[in-house]
């Protein structure tokens, strides 16, 4: 694979080259970097003073104080009262403005719409979940508009508050054909417009994000696999999915579509159609369970002692293992995290793990994800954090 290198900036005809910062732009340009630098110090340390910044960052205290002065005046920080308990001089504390602007989260399902609003600092202020009951695109689209006016009115603000709306929804997005792809699990909405009935109803700078990649990022920025060098998030309910964090950052892969498991062929079908939530259910009344059967039913009857139950629920859990060997044997993660509403179910982690062990050549720690149905929100809140603060220090440049 041959490297391009970048030509050198064109001269602009009068001696200095196109993208070099004049003399007298410079200074702005340092000023600039300066207030990026203590604006990621405080976000990341919280509340702190100007010699924390100063120490922290290897900037004079001049330059820090008129770094914060900047910071204030774009409304990005705020004086956070004073330290005590310490000798000597009370410090004058600094901490993100919390009102600087809010990020909505909304997550689409196949029965439910949920929905949270986070200030700049991360604080969940309202969430919202309600039963979808549309199944037309139109419909979703006006239910999740609704959710999102009725979410930000449980947090007191107005939706034009709002800088950054994140979208969890199956499937991916798909910039060359501007469409959301890879949902075929609901009706009309990889119709490229759905992907403008969206913008419409929620705004232009609306990003879809696939569900499970926005729960894998949940569960890196504060579920159990924070502390993971490099983890799976295997999600197994209505349908099948898998995120991957590789070295604290989320893998996409080439084309947008790593951790689409559920597409891996089996003999027949696919992993999707062998091990979903439905599948699960099938093989139950297949097995002879009679009334009306679902997966969490399955597990229920599992736990009681229910012989053909316990068969299906060691089939299934037989299945994920072998797949979650395939990823071990490719990327060797530490943890292996299940999602989902049967990745969840009490018990499936350790007749999964249990089935591993049988497989692989290493076994990676299994857990449960301690998020539960929020994880999908949840992820849409981190990844709209992060876009929002690039907006808003895009006006410091």
């Amino acid at each position: 694979m041959s490297t391009q290198l970048a030509a050198p900036p064109a001269d602009n005809g009068g001696g200095r080259r196109a993208g070099v910062p004049s003399q007298a732009a410079r200074p702005q340009l340092l000023r600039t970097m300066n207030e990026h630098l203590l604006l990621g110090h405080i976000r990341e340390i919280g509340s702190c003073s100007r010699a924390d910044l100063a120490r922290v960052s290897g900037l004079s205290k001049p330059t820090v104080s008129l770094a914060l002065a900047n910071l204030e005046k774009a409304g990005l920080v705020r004086e956070a009262g004073q330290r005590t308990g310490r000798p000597g001089r009370s410090a004058l504390l600094y901490e993100v403005r919390p009102e600087a602007g809010y990020v909505l989260g909304l997550h689409v399902g196949h029965q439910y719409l949920r929905g949270a609003v986070a200030d700049m600092t991360g604080k969940v202020l309202a969430r919202s979940e309600v039963l979808m009951a549309a199944r037309s695109t139109s419909g979703r689209v006006d239910e999740l508009a609704g959710l999102a006016d009725a979410v930000c009115a449980s947090a007191g603000i107005d939706r034009t508050q709002v800088i950054q709306t994140v979208l969890g929804s199956p499937g991916r997005f798909d910039s060359r054909r501007n469409a959301i792809t890879l949902a075929e699990g609901m009706a009309g909405w990889t119709r490229p417009a759905t992907l403008d009935q969206l913008r419409d109803a929620l705004g232009a700078d609306l990003v879809i994000e696939n569900d499970v990649d926005a729960a894998t990022l949940a569960e890196r920025d504060h579920g159990v696999g924070a502390e993971a060098g490099a983890f799976a998030l295997v999600w197994v309910g209505t349908g099948i999915g898998m995120g991957l964090v590789i070295g604290g950052v989320l893998h996409r892969g080439a084309h947008g579509v790593a951790g689409e498991i559920g597409y891996m062929p089996l003999e027949t079908g696919n992993l999707e159609e062998a091990g979903s939530a439905t599948a699960v259910a099938r093989s139950a009344r297949e097995a002879g369970l009679r009334g009306p059967v679902s997966a969490r039913r399955v597990f229920e009857a599992a736990a009681a002692g229910d012989e053909r139950a316990v068969a299906v629920v060691t089939a299934e859990a037989r299945l994920i293992a072998r797949s979650v060997c395939a990823v071990v044997t490719v990327v060797d993660p530490d943890l292996v995290v299940l999602g989902g509403g049967v990745g969840q179910a009490p018990g499936f982690a350790a007749a999964v793990a249990a089935e591993l062990a049988k497989l692989s050549p290493a076994v990676p720690e299994v857990l449960v994800s301690a998020l539960g149905h929020d994880a999908v929100v949840d992820g849409c809140l981190v990844a709209g954090g992060e876009l929002a603060w690039q907006r808003l220090t895009a006006s410091l440049q």
